[in-house]
């Protein structure tokens, strides 16, 4: 005997729950605007802070860029005209995975820059 311990794993234990577990994202966007790819960087971040959050996308009418936290819709561009702030969803995440009550995000970045 070598006194190999066997193999070991860096796997969480089952009882840890991920950040973000039992969240449910849903955004819903208008693809031929051009707005996967505003999508895909607001899920990179979310998914960066919150590793076991569920995000699902969906494709929206036109202009649209909808996004629903647990079935609450929590931002719409339709309504505000922009996009929302990184850190604006990353708190709507938080509060949600604590149990705390949701609200609307009302600030937005305009969808574009003009040079």
């Amino acid at each position: 005997m070598s006194g190999d311990l066997g193999p070991t794993s860096a796997a969480p234990h089952p009882r840890e729950i991920e950040p973000g577990s039992g969240v449910r994202i849903v955004v819903e966007y208008c693809e031929p605007c051009g707005f996967e790819s505003t999508y895909l960087e607001l899920a990179s971040a979310v998914k960066e802070q919150y590793p076991g959050i569920e995000i699902e996308s969906r494709l929206g009418g036109t202009g649209a860029f909808e996004i629903e936290i647990n079935g609450q819709l929590v931002f719409s561009k339709l309504e505000n005209g922009g996009f929302p702030y990184e850190k604006d969803l990353i708190e709507a995440i938080r509060r949600a995975s604590n149990g705390e009550p949701l609200e609307k995000i009302t600030n937005s970045r305009p969808p574009c820059v003009i040079l």
